[in-house]
């Protein structure tokens, strides 16, 4: 090994002069380099050196270390002296013996052991094609016979040991030799087989077009959750069958009954995968994995209660609703695959390019932006920017599928997508129809489809700066000194999706009146406006309020401790309004909303605007309304207008209580922070709403 040589003498054969090499070595010989034994320096290093740390040159970067050799890892080291080299010749050597064992009620035991480790493994990296296992080999159709006879088969020994003794010996053998643990062994054996073959249908039902199999996977779901529980209970009969009983934590037994399998070498797994550099893998637990497998199921039953409503904005509320639970990629590849994978791989809300395989993309689009149901047909589907819009849903549909923090990287770079979309649609149907579209009266409705498209999309993507935004909360991508700007820029990307709301629902119901040949009474129509806007703009307002309650609460706090700044800075000031050494706050600024900000969203919203109307000199005199009172005030009516959707229910109920909490502590602030502005401390936390701090104000 040349340590010391230039590059360019290591690109030339290598000669030793004072070589240690064997004379019959193959190595050619030059007079340009130096071969010494390394073996002593190695020794040393292993001495010094902490798992994970290499020995490299200043120009060893991050790609050399990707692709760098490691010595002695399994994966990297391709001289690695390993047990076994392939999965026959494990098999040859008798780890996966076929019986098990020729003592029956050893069979049975291990035979368990080895249903639940495989188990615990499928949390981990197990794709068994790559390990020449593929276990639908004769097809699924061959896999479930095999399974529904041995259900069978296990079915009649229960019944049998359940009789009488004398007829029991008559009919059938047991599985084991000791007759009193026939039952026990029976169940635990059906309880796991009859898991994998409803886990199985689950699986083969969700995957069924348009979503015709999800009724019957619900069936499914509720009988593997119930196998899944005697899968537990038949924990207590198996640890007391084990010779000499568990001697492992319950934390680290992959096996019900504490034994560890047979058939299963972690060397082995590291010489048939791909080199990849090594990490680490703790394996879950027995009880870990039923765990996460009822979760998943009901996950999955989540996503099998959804009634494919063609309604766009109740499609991305319940997708939201269900990321809320945090489910795992096999919970949400049923939704939508990776974002990485073609749009007809999907498998259940795009189906060739299709809304569930049914409703093509633009009838989706017409359907949220409130045309009528003939618009579907309408000529402008055809054009280039109006396909390039059906994709850029589908798009969203995928990222909305991802998990949480891919979710908003790719969310806040798709909103730049959206806004080129739209000034293309605006300039293509300009050009195209010219003054038409400036028209309110136009007979052929081109006017009426194109503005209504425009609405919406400006719409969708203030919903999309939204979901960005209040994703940094749920990634706590946001510090306590960060809180005043995040709510100051969530506030203006509200107002915006509240108007734009409300523009589409006003155009919607109007043309729903002239369809049906009534004529608007400007007079009446005028007379209580507020009752009659739409329950889900009073929604988006009650949220408005809040967050600009939240907004005036640090501005006050801050404002009370103007005449102690230096003071403040150095205590409590300091956590919500100081500078880092490392980033300015228009550098921090522009971390949390550049993408927002290359999309215009909202338009004319710069660091500069939020300093201008966030001086503190404009609060320091003014009067300020408690915003609480009235977001609290427009939670409680709005109950009734969401009395048969729970989910609006709870998060009405959240933003109350973070309403009436806040509204006291808003008081408190006022009250004292002008009298004794150092005798109070005031801290934000999500007690109530994930996204929605709560002001704790406390005696200093």
């Amino acid at each position: 090994m040349d340590w010391n040589s230039t590059p360019a003498e290591q690109a030339e054969p290598p000669m030793s002069r004072r070589s240690s090499l064997p004379l019959s070595s193959t190595i050619p010989a030059s007079p340009n380099t130096v071969w010494v034994d390394a073996t002593p320096l190695l020794q040393a290093a292993c001495t010094d050196l902490l798992d994970g740390e290499l020995i490299h040159g200043e120009n060893f970067n991050l790609f050399a270390a990707m692709s760098a050799l490691e010595i002695m890892d399994p994966k990297m080291d391709s001289g690695m002296i390993c047990k076994y080299y392939s999965v026959d010749e494990a098999i040859e050597d008798g780890v996966g013996p076929v019986p098990i064992s020729f003592d029956r009620t050893t069979d049975v035991q291990c035979t368990l052991d080895i249903m639940d480790h495989l188990l615990a493994c499928e949390e981990e990296d197990l794709f068994t094609m790559a390990y020449g296992l593929p276990l639908d080999g004769d097809g699924d159709e061959k896999s479930l016979s095999l399974l529904n006879a041995v259900e069978e088969n296990l079915c009649r020994q229960l019944r049998a040991c359940k009789a009488q003794s004398s007829r029991r010996k008559q009919d059938m053998e047991p599985l084991q030799s000791d007759i009193d643990m026939e039952e026990g062994y029976c169940k635990a054996l059906l309880c796991r087989l009859r898991f994998r073959k409803h886990f199985f249908h689950v699986l083969a039902c969700m995957r069924r077009p348009q979503g015709k199999g999800l009724e019957l996977a619900r069936k499914h779901i509720a009988s593997s959750i119930s196998e899944l529980e005697c899968i537990r209970k038949s924990a207590d009969f198996l640890i007391s069958t084990a010779s000499g009983g568990c001697s492992i934590g319950i934390e680290d037994r992959t096996t019900a009954s504490g034994r560890k399998p047979i058939g299963f070498d972690a060397s082995l797994n590291s010489r048939v995968s791909a080199p990849a550099p090594p990490r680490s893998i703790k394996m879950l637990s027995w009880n870990k994995a039923i765990e996460y497998f009822e979760k998943l199921l009901r996950d999955l039953d989540f996503i099998c209660s959804y009634s494919l409503d063609p309604s766009l904005e109740v499609l991305l509320r319940f997708v939201t609703q269900f990321q809320s639970s945090r489910p795992d990629l096999v919970a949400r590849s049923h939704l939508q695959v990776p974002y990485s994978l073609p749009s007809t791989e999907t498998l259940l809300l795009v189906q060739e390019g299709r809304l569930y395989g049914r409703d093509p993309m633009f009838a989706v689009i017409t359907r949220a932006a409130g045309l009528p149901e003939t618009t579907k047909n309408h000529d402008i589907q055809r054009y280039e920017s109006v396909m390039q819009l059906g994709q850029l849903v589908i798009n969203m549909l995928k990222i909305v599928c991802t998990n949480t923090a891919w979710q908003r990287r790719k969310l806040g770079k798709s909103l730049q997508d959206w806004r080129v979309i739209y000034v293309q649609l605006e300039l293509a149907f300009t050009n195209k129809f010219g003054e038409v579209l400036a028209t309110s009266n136009d007979e052929n409705g081109v006017a009426r489809v194109v503005k209504q498209i425009l609405i919406w999309l400006e719409e969708q993507a203030y919903w999309i700066a939204f979901r960005f935004l209040m994703l940094g909360f749920e990634l706590e991508l946001y510090s306590p000194s960060e809180f005043f700007m995040v709510y100051w820029y969530l506030y203006a990307v509200l107002v915006k999706l509240a108007e734009k709301t409300d523009s589409r629902m006003e155009i919607t119901e109007i043309t729903a009146a002239k369809r049906k040949g009534k004529k608007r009474k400007d007079s009446s129509k005028d007379v209580g406006r507020e009752t009659r806007i739409p329950p889900a703009v009073r929604f988006l307002q009650c949220q408005i309020h809040l967050v600009e309650g939240l907004t005036l609460v640090i501005i006050l706090w801050i404002s009370s401790y103007v005449c102690l700044l230096q003071a403040a800075l150095r205590n409590e000031m300091a956590a919500l309004h100081s500078l880092t050494p490392f980033n300015s706050e228009q550098e921090i600024f522009l971390q949390h909303f550049e993408l927002l900000q290359k999309a215009c969203i909202p338009e004319q919203i710069t660091y500069h605007s939020f300093k201008e109307s966030t001086s503190y000199a404009r609060f320091s005199n003014i009067a300020t309304p408690n915003c609480f009172q009235q977001a609290q005030k427009l939670a409680k009516e709005l109950r009734s207008s969401f009395s048969n959707d729970h989910d609006r229910l709870a998060e009405l109920r959240r933003l109350e209580q973070v309403a009436e909490h806040n509204s006291v502590a808003m008081n408190v602030i006022c009250q004292l922070g002008a009298v004794e502005p150092n005798s109070l401390k005031v801290s934000f936390e999500f007690i109530h709403h994930p996204c929605y701090a709560t002001a704790v104000v406390r005696r200093a």
